[in-house]
Formats: structure tokens, C-alpha cells, sequence
């Protein structure tokens, strides 16, 4: 079987949202206010993947917002913090309304304009007459279809979602690749045929495991991301 690298570049891109297209450390402030540490920040972003991935392993499913508020008020416990329905209400606003990342339009515009098929695969909830934190950061009108492991009921990286997707949209694993700031969203999509590009945000780099696939990109923000697809670099 040849390397992924020969093949043809994929025609549609899969992007994850949060961290990969909006800044999850806008709200680090909130953290610093509520726990005395902005990087309380980080804890709580990883124990909600942590407790998406367990409830749907586990056969559960709640959305992640509701998840979310419910990690924000076991860390309070954790650390001994009070917490009012206020605090807990200005995580979620927040949560809907994170700026996109400085690369992201330029990145975008010139994938959009290059022929690729763009769309989000997110965790978050998206539901009818609600705005998204895609359509709040100003980047909706990029994207072809906003996608959401609501619609199946289980998170990332569970295989059923990026099927999902492919079925959304047409299209057969292999024509589409995972966009994604986690190593673990890469290795899911990877996992049932998709190829994967790992944008190193900030506290995101490679996995170094033998045995597991190694994304087929990596770059550090959008444009490079572009500007390696366009030119069919490698």
C-alpha cells in the first residue's frame, strides 16, 4: 500500500473547532478571576475531553456545554472555590463567544478559493436558530456545512462521528482530511480512513508513539496549512 503521502490531496477539509479555529484562551481570564490561576484554564479543558470521551464510551451523552458547566463546578470543589450560578452562566457565554484564532480567515479564504470543500465537526452543541461559536467568531460563512457530534449522540473521537460527517456530505473517508489542533481528533479520523492535519496551536504538539499513525500534515497555523495544500506539498 503506498504512503499517504502519494496520494491526491484531499478535495474536503474537516475542521475541528474549538483551539483549531477559536482561541480557547480568550476566556483564561475567567479562570484567573474564579480559581486565583489563569491556567486552571488548562485542567478544565482537558477534563471535559476526558469526561466527553468517558460518557460516550460508557453509552451516556450530554451536550458539551452542559458537560462543561459541570467540570467548571467539580474543579471548584477540587479547589476549594465558590462558585454562583453568575460564574457559571459567564462560562458558557464565553464559551459561545471565543474570538477565531488571527490565521484563521486568511487560512480559510484561500482554501475556499482553491476549490477545497470546507466544513466543522465539533463537539459542541448546534441547534436551529442558535448562533454558534463559528457564526459569533465571524468564520460561518466559510464553511459549507457546520457538523456536530449532536447529531449522533457521541463525541470525538468516536468512529461514528467522522462517518457521520462522510455521510453528510457524500464522500468516502478518503477524500477528506481531519483538521484538527488535538492529536487525538487525528488519530480518530485517521482511524477510519480519513488523513489527518495537525495545526500545532500552543500546548498541542505531535504524538511520539510508535504504532499509532502520524498525521499526514503538520503545521503551525492556517496559512501554512494552505499554502501546503495548494502547492501539493508534503
Amino acid at each position: 500500500m503506498p504512503p499517504h503521502a502519494a496520494r491526491p490531496t484531499p478535495s474536503v477539509l474537516v475542521f475541528d473547532v474549538n483551539e483549531t479555529l477559536i482561541d480557547i484562551e480568550s476566556i483564561a481570564p475567567l479562570f484567573g478571576e474564579l480559581f486565583g490561576d489563569e491556567r486552571v484554564l488548562r485542567e478544565w479543558f482537558g477534563q471535559l475531553v476526558t469526561y466527553s470521551m468517558t460518557i460516550t464510551f460508557a453509552g451516556y451523552y450530554v451536550d458539551f456545554f452542559r458537560l462543561g458547566r459541570g467540570v467548571l463546578r467539580m474543579l471548584a470543589d477540587i479547589h476549594r472555590v465558590d462558585l454562583t450560578d453568575d460564574d457559571v452562566a459567564r462560562l458558557q457565554t464565553q464559551m459561545r463567544t471565543m474570538p477565531a484564532h488571527p490565521d484563521a480567515v486568511d487560512g480559510l479564504t484561500a482554501l475556499r478559493d482553491n476549490g477545497f470543500r470546507l466544513v466543522t465537526l465539533t463537539n459542541s452543541p448546534h441547534r436551529s436558530g442558535v448562533q454558534t461559536p463559528l457564526d459569533n467568531a465571524g468564520l460561518a460563512d466559510l464553511f459549507e456545512a457546520q457538523l456536530s457530534v449532536e447529531s449522533v449522540r457521541a463525541f470525538k473521537p468516536s468512529p461514528s462521528v467522522y462517518r457521520y460527517a462522510c455521510q453528510e456530505l457524500g464522500v468516502a473517508p478518503a477524500d477528506c482530511m481531519m483538521v484538527a489542533a488535538h492529536a487525538w481528533d487525528i488519530v480518530g479520523a485517521q482511524g477510519v480512513g480519513m488523513r489527518g492535519a495537525l495545526i500545532t496551536r500552543p500546548g498541542n504538539p505531535p504524538l511520539p508513539v510508535d504504532g499509532l499513525p502520524k498525521p499526514d500534515l503538520v503545521v503551525g497555523d492556517l496559512r501554512q496549512l494552505a499554502e501546503r495544500l495548494i502547492t501539493g506539498q508534503r
